[in-house]
C-alpha cells in the first residue's frame, strides 16, 4: 500500500473532526449538517456541502475513510492535488445529485413524503473507488471479508451491482443506494475524461 499523501490524509482529519464534533456536546450549537430533502424545512443549501462530512457512526466513518485512505493516494498521484480535490467533490455532488432526483421521483409519483436525512462521505468515496479501478483495472486488492483477492475492476463492479440491485429492489432499507451510484458514475465520467486528455497529449 503506497504511503498516504497529503490531500487524503486532510480529508481524513477533516470528516474525523467533524465527526468528533458533531457527536460532542459542542454538536448542539453546530448547524445541522445533514442534507434534507429540498422541500422539508429543515434544508438549507449548505448542508449539499457538509453532509459528505458528517457520518452516521464510527462504523460509517472508519469504512468510508479507510477507503479513503486505500484508493485515494494513487488516484491522486496519477491526478494531482486539485483535480484530486475536484474529483472528491464532484463525486459527492453528483452523489446528492442523484439522492434528490430519485427523491423527486419517489414524492411526484409514488406519493412518498417523507425522507430520511442523507449523511456520509459514501458518494465521493464511490467516485474515487470507480476512478482508481479505471486508472489500475488489474490491480489486486485484498478484502477484509472474506479475505481474498480481486481485482479492482471486479471490486468496483461487484459494489456498483450490489447498489444497483439493492437500489431498483429497495433490498437495503436506509442506505443511500442511487446516492452512491452517482457519485460512482461522475467518478467514472471524470476519469475517463482524464485518460482521453491524456492520451491526446
Amino acid at each position: 500500500m503506497p504511503p498516504i499523501t497529503e490531500t487524503v490524509k486532510h480529508l481524513i482529519i477533516v470528516n474525523v473532526i467533524v465527526f468528533l464534533a458533531v457527536y460532542s456536546p459542542l454538536g448542539n450549537y453546530l448547524p445541522n449538517f445533514a442534507v434534507h430533502w429540498f422541500k422539508d424545512p429543515r434544508f438549507q443549501p449548505y448542508q449539499i456541502v457538509t453532509h459528505m462530512f458528517m457520518h452516521a457512526n464510527g462504523t460509517h466513518l472508519f469504512f468510508n475513510m479507510f477507503a479513503l485512505y486505500v484508493f485515494g493516494p494513487m488516484v491522486e498521484r496519477y491526478a494531482n492535488r486539485r483535480k484530486f480535490l475536484i474529483l472528491y467533490f464532484a463525486a459527492g455532488l453528483g452523489s446528492i445529485a442523484a439522492h434528490m432526483a430519485i427523491m423527486y421521483y419517489q414524492y411526484t409519483y409514488l406519493g412518498v413524503y417523507s425522507f430520511p436525512p442523507a449523511v456520509g462521505a459514501s458518494g465521493a468515496i464511490m467516485g474515487i473507488l470507480v476512478s482508481f479501478a479505471v486508472l489500475y483495472p488489474d490491480v489486486k486488492l485484498m478484502l477484509l471479508f472474506p479475505p481474498i483477492p480481486i481485482k479492482a475492476k471486479y471490486l468496483a463492479m461487484a459494489y456498483v451491482a450490489i447498489d444497483l440491485f439493492s437500489g431498483v429492489s429497495g433490498y437495503q432499507t436506509g442506505v443511500a443506494n442511487w446516492a452512491h451510484l452517482g457519485g460512482a458514475l461522475t467518478g467514472f465520467i471524470i476519469t475517463y475524461t482524464w485518460i482521453k486528455v491524456h492520451r491526446r497529449y
